[in-house]
């Protein structure tokens, strides 16, 4: 059955892919030519393409009246990085099921990708009840003994309890209310369902408006987001990927049940690679498209390139990002193979329990409250501005708490005084502020960093990384080592001039290659150069879905009654 281009597009699932389509009927057809990001290609009818991927290319947007589809003005296009800050309208249309959900929603490791729903009657589990109007959160998808399950989590007296509903869960299941707020590209890529229309509101302009905005001056409405995708396909008569955009005027049919879907070039991703076990590689590839920007070291990557892939390995990386506060602040992964030097800078601490994680055996830790304290019980020590400490160890202590003893957790530390030190116990839960007293003016490798001292740590680069024609690191005013993590790479070089290797991220490499039936000689691997990425906002809270969750200031007790 032919359908258009764009209402296909609309209803496919992301995991049925690749699908071979024939075009059916339209505008563009007999030999007609189509040009698109500068790839050319001809749509004749009864022409065959795969389709291997398709993402949201701009937004077709209308101005709504109190948040009725019906009441529209006339359409206008926003790319994805038009300026503003949007909070998302709660979809009124129920789901049937928690398949549905996770077909139509975006569910994925990255704090975007945690949908949250709830149930119009209760849902009765084997050791649970979830309660009908409780909001749920979708956390993952994954097969749990046999059977396909979203890992869920409702919240209960400040208490997270996990549970898994199966795909084949029916019901009826509403969006909840979502307070917080997305630039128009977070929500393209993570908030409108397959198949629906998003509704947003205008929550904060990030420009002054001016004549060439196609929404009206002082606009802070809401807007009815149909999204145009970009769908990525193969045809045989290339050996490229080319583009096309879903609102382009042709019908299409499915025909990938009754043809070889064998018999067009295969493109694969790095993900594909990374899949084939060891001993077969290396391998000789032709990229059939590269990248962009700071991913493409020495245009080694550019489509058409052919590269070699040595092997695939874990390797470690430590994530750094820039001491500043303003939203410009860049994210890097540094390789231990980093030859620069560090010195290091102050940290702060926001409460007693972070002295604590941060204090060591090699030395003691010398803080300056930056945060005024005043202790509810007289056991335990108020704080004033400027007062130094020495931070010793954790332990307990008896506090009279509403004419009761109680064991509360306390940090002993040493005030330093002017010519004397003064024992002290400060309330493990403690609100305050302190920032760090360096007496070290050591530098250190990277290594010595990650095994001498605990993380987050802050640096400023001394010395930079001469082997790198552009350190980027070294222009940072400060940075925090933020935690050490383990990535997977491929290692890579040019196949006509294979003299220097690169690694390369697997799962943030958005590229498609080819193999080839080529010979490797792999006596002496080419030297890999040093390269520090730089991640995205997003890619970097994907790297920190690791992040140790456990450490937590612990609760603070009820204030004493006055």
């Amino acid at each position: 059955m032919a359908s258009t281009l764009d209402k296909f597009i609309h209803s496919l699932d992301l995991r049925a892919l690749p699908r071979v389509l024939q075009i059916q009927s339209g505008i563009y057809c007999q030999d007609s030519i189509y040009e698109m990001f500068g790839n050319e290609c001809s749509l004749s009818t009864e022409e065959v393409i795969k389709v291997v991927g398709f993402k949201i290319n701009k937004l077709i947007a209308s101005i709504c009246d109190n948040k009725e589809v019906h009441q529209f003005s006339d359409k206008v296009e926003l790319p994805l990085n038009f300026p503003g800050l949007y909070k998302i309208v709660a979809d009124k249309t129920p789901y049937v099921s928690i398949g549905e959900i996770t077909r139509k929603v975006s569910i994925g490791p990255t704090r975007f990708g945690h949908p949250c729903f709830y149930s119009a009657k209760d849902i009765k589990l084997t050791n649970f009840t979830i309660k009908h109007d409780e909001q749920i959160t979708f956390n993952s998808v994954e097969e749990v003994h046999g059977m396909m399950a979203v890992n869920c989590v409702v919240v209960r007296n400040n208490q997270p309890y996990s549970f898994t509903l199966p795909l084949s869960q029916e019901g009826e299941f509403y969006e909840c209310e979502d307070e917080q707020i997305y630039t128009l590209k977070e929500i393209a890529e993570w908030k409108i369902p397959k198949g629906r229309n998003r509704i947003v509101k205008l929550s904060k302009t990030l420009h002054m408006w001016d004549s060439s905005n196609p929404l009206p001056e002082n606009f802070d409405g809401c807007l009815i987001l149909m999204p145009v995708y970009e769908v990525q396909a193969v045809m045989k008569s290339r050996n490229d990927i080319v583009h096309i955009l879903s609102d382009l005027d042709v019908e299409v049919k499915d025909v990938t049940d009754c043809y070889d879907i064998s018999s067009f070039l295969q493109p694969l991703s790095l993900e594909d690679i990374f899949e084939r076990t060891s001993k077969e590689f290396p391998v000789v590839a032709e990229i059939m498209e590269g990248p962009s920007g700071s991913q493409n070291p020495y245009n080694l990557l550019s489509t058409g390139k052919e590269i070699v892939i040595y092997k695939k390995y874990q390797a470690a990386r430590v994530l750094a990002s820039e001491m500043r506060s303003d939203p410009s602040k860049r994210h890097y992964l540094i390789p231990m193979s980093y030859k620069g030097k560090f010195k290091r800078r102050p940290r702060e601490f926001p409460t007693a329990y972070d002295l604590e994680i941060a204090r060591s055996e090699k030395e003691h830790l010398h803080v300056v409250a930056t945060k005024a304290f005043t202790s509810p019980h007289k056991e335990l020590f108020s704080v004033s501005v400027g007062d130094q400490f020495l931070v010793q160890q954790c332990q307990t202590s008896e506090v009279l708490y509403e004419g009761r003893k109680k064991v509360i957790d306390v940090l002993a530390c040493e005030q330093i005084l002017s010519d004397s030190y003064k024992k002290v116990l400060l309330p493990m839960y403690m609100e305050g502020g302190f920032v760090e007293v360096i007496h070290d003016k050591k530098q250190y490798h990277l290594s010595e960093i990650c095994k001498e001292f605990h993380l987050p740590f802050n640096v400023k680069v001394s010395v930079r990384d001469l082997s790198i024609e552009k350190d980027v690191l070294a222009a940072a005013p400060g940075l925090q080592f933020e935690e050490e993590i383990t990535d997977s790479y491929l290692l890579i070089s040019s196949a006509s001039s294979p003299v220097e290797s690169w690694e390369i991220p697997v799962f943030r490499s958005n590229m498609l290659v080819r193999l080839l039936s080529k010979d490797v000689q792999t006596d002496v691997l080419p030297v890999t150069r040093t390269t520090v990425e730089e991640v995205s906002e997003e890619e970097y809270y994907m790297l920190r879905r690791y992040e140790n969750l456990t450490l937590h200031p612990p609760p603070r007790p009820p204030k004493k009654p006055t």
